[in-house]
């Protein structure tokens, strides 16, 4: 009967466990986003084969033709093939948040007592993983096919790393349309329809002075060129600090704005 009695006092004397940090939530969605890859083995077809796909083809079918030899042109097109691989992996962000408003799992999220942004770095984090395995299929594949980075495994390192950054900032385009689109379909479509007029009028696959004139003076203003040069830099050792930062204004940009606009989208939601 005594223990009955002091039950509530024994409950309010223990301690509160600590609230979990800004970083433990984003780490917790970030596993989460991992674990999708387990039970959703599907994505990896989509992750692997679609780099594997444009860098054999363009390779062998246009090398000759813009180069003069595949290994030239691979020298050329395989960082370029990085940059458009990193943006096309970003509109799945867009997707899988798609997904989860539709499936009613922001709804739980919003009532947790979390960092309200928590569940997007959780996305983000997802697509860390993504671009990273795409981009060392890629390298792979073009290793073994005769590409040489001429700055070595330390301009590979930054190279990567650049990739993530261009990565996590094209990324909250498509978080943005995916709190905005109600299916998935349809984010991707929009995200394609945006995305393909920046990647394929660049510098990945030829040269800006090949291009009219006209064209050219988009390309060589096109964010999607400052990242592809600035890449192509860091794998053959020559790149500037104005390259990288060329090619990192567009990723910052869109982190300062449209992280706001993510929360305040989410938040009146």
């Amino acid at each position: 009967m005594t223990s009955i009695q002091n039950g509530p006092a024994m409950l309010s004397n223990a301690a509160r466990p600590t609230r979990p940090s800004a970083l433990a939530n984003a780490l917790t969605f970030g596993w989460r986003a991992v674990l999708k890859f387990k039970h959703v083995p599907e994505q990896l077809f989509d992750l692997i084969m679609t780099p594997l796909m444009f860098t054999l083809l363009f390779t062998f079918v246009f090398g000759g033709a813009l180069a003069g030899s595949t290994s030239d042109y691979l020298q050329f097109f395989l960082p370029g093939i990085l940059v458009q691989t990193v943006v096309f992996n970003s509109v799945y962000s867009g997707m899988g948040l798609s997904t989860d408003l539709s499936k009613g799992l922001f709804d739980r999220f919003r009532s947790l007592p979390i960092w309200s942004l928590s569940p997007f770095a959780g996305l983000m984090a997802g697509d860390v993983l993504r671009h990273t395995i795409a981009g060392l299929i890629i390298l792979s594949v073009g290793l073994a096919l005769g590409y040489r980075p001429e700055a070595g495994v330390v301009g590979v390192l930054f190279s990567f790393l650049l990739l993530i950054v261009i990565g996590f900032g094209v990324g909250w385009i498509f978080i943005v349309l995916g709190l905005l689109i109600r299916t998935p379909m349809t984010v991707m479509t929009i995200g394609f329809t945006f995305i393909f007029p920046l990647v394929f009028a660049s510098n990945i696959m030829v040269r800006p002075e090949t291009m009219p004139g006209w064209l050219e003076a988009f390309v060589v203003r096109n964010p999607v060129t400052h990242m592809a040069t600035a890449l192509r830099g860091l794998m053959s050792g020559t790149a500037t600090a104005g390259d990288v930062m060329l090619a990192l204004t567009a990723p910052v940009l869109l982190t300062l704005v449209l992280s706001p606009v993510v929360l305040w989208l989410y938040r009146r939601n």
